[in-house]
């Protein structure tokens, strides 16, 4: 009748995902409207605080993919050493709603601080904002001064009367506009108000929200050949065959891509469209972060390589009947159609994160349409659901023949990777 796909359910179970503790505070004006979040890495302690957790920092943000989105639409304040100030993730920002919150040098600012200057200036070049704490206004960084975008005044350590001086020297020699921290009453927001001060965050207004941020960890293989076909600047083809035989690859790339910090909204309908969008050089830089992140998660190889060969049946399915661009969305459904179980979230929520067609997501939420009967019959070839097989080929007009042979097809092509 029909071959047998490896085993498993229309409800595959739960799998947990790699997770990082991030924290969130919000930055308000006068009126408490919330203008931006500062991100705060609860995984590590502040001793811990580095380059490469800075990276990870945002890349996780990025990456979420949980129910709640980390980075929103607001300006994203990130704690950045100056080591991470000239990484390569930087690129895959969307730099109009970054705010890059430098730490100030210590004893070495006057000799290092024109030293940092060249850096400080390509990112405000390239459309980044630059945060400064209240030691920018001292001599020593009068470089650094111009550049400041944000200038944070941490009321635990500057006195009332300090406060006043720092906000009317900062009024007369910079553009920035200042952050009151650590505000906790409402005798000191009414005190900041008073003397210039039009940007707050402490605790009077928000706690730090902490969000159990979700990783969904690929393959380690799938991500070095990856970075082994970008080096090489391969063809879209090769890039895209490696991107669709993983589905926590493709989740990864799809889901970065529709995040606010990256700054597109575009719906993509494909892989191939996604690198195109991406270029070599963005996916290069991604690729290698991610291997850095892939140890967080654990996801069940099992659940993504069901996904893989599920989508591949489809597309081969819809190549019958359906142009190569439409087949192409038919993969789409296939290979997030178990996202729900992949992120361990309700799949509603998990589409939330990334922006699909249409009929790709009428498909996966309500099996409607063409995509819908194409997904129904790879769940019936999957449970072996004899009744269901018959039902949705003949709605398709497909032979038994055919559906076999094109799950033969989908098992030798999605064990490729692991050979």
């Amino acid at each position: 009748m029909l071959v047998s796909f490896p085993a498993s359910s229309s409800k595959p179970p739960a799998t947990p995902c790699g997770t990082a503790m991030i924290a969130r505070q919000a930055i308000v004006n006068v009126e408490k409207e919330v203008i931006g979040y500062e991100l705060f890495n609860r995984s590590r302690g502040a001793a811990e605080h580095t380059a490469a957790t800075d990276v990870l920092l945002l890349f996780t943000a990025l990456s979420h993919a949980g129910g709640e989105e980390l980075v929103g639409t607001k300006l994203l304040f990130v704690n950045s050493t100056h080591e991470s100030l000239a990484g390569g993730h930087l690129e895959l920002l969307n730099s109009e709603k970054v705010v890059l919150e430098v730490e100030p040098l210590g004893p070495v600012a006057a000799s290092e601080a024109v030293a940092r200057l060249p850096i400080l200036r390509a990112l405000r070049e390239r459309g980044f904002k630059l945060s400064f704490n209240h030691a920018v206004l001292e001599s020593a960084y009068a470089t650094w001064l111009p550049l400041a975008d944000f200038i944070k005044l941490d009321l635990t350590v500057l006195r009332p009367e300090q406060l006043a001086v720092l906000v009317s020297y900062a009024a007369r020699h910079s553009k920035a506009r200042l952050i009151a921290t650590k505000v906790e009453t409402q005798e000191q927001f009414d005190l900041l108000k008073s003397i210039g001060v039009s940007l707050f965050q402490g605790y009077w207004f928000s706690r730090p929200t902490v969000v159990e941020a979700k990783l969904l960890a690929p393959n380690q293989a799938s991500i070095i050949q990856l970075i082994n076909l970008l080096r090489r600047q391969a063809s879209t083809d090769e890039i895209e065959e490696v991107l669709k035989k993983d589905a926590g690859l493709a989740f990864n790339l799809m889901r970065l891509i529709h995040s606010a910090g990256f700054g597109t909204v575009r719906e993509i309908s494909s892989f191939r469209q996604a690198v195109m969008i991406m270029g070599l050089k963005k996916l290069f830089r991604w690729a290698a972060l991610l291997l850095t992140a892939s140890k967080y998660g654990n996801t069940s190889p099992t659940i993504g390589h069901t996904a893989v060969i599920r989508g591949r049946l489809m597309e081969l399915l819809a190549l019958e009947f359906m142009s190569e661009e439409e087949a192409e969305q038919a993969f789409v459904v296939g290979i997030f159609s178990l996202l729900d179980a992949m992120l361990s979230i309700p799949l509603q929520d998990a589409l939330q994160l990334i922006n699909v067609p249409p009929q790709v997501h009428e498909a996966l939420l309500e099996r409607k349409g063409v995509f819908g009967n194409l997904l129904r019959l790879a769940e019936a070839c999957e449970n072996s659901e004899d009744k269901a097989f018959d039902d949705y080929a003949n709605t398709l007009n497909l032979s038994s023949q055919q559906i076999n042979w094109a799950h033969l097809q989908a098992l030798a092509w999605c064990d490729q990777i692991t050979q």
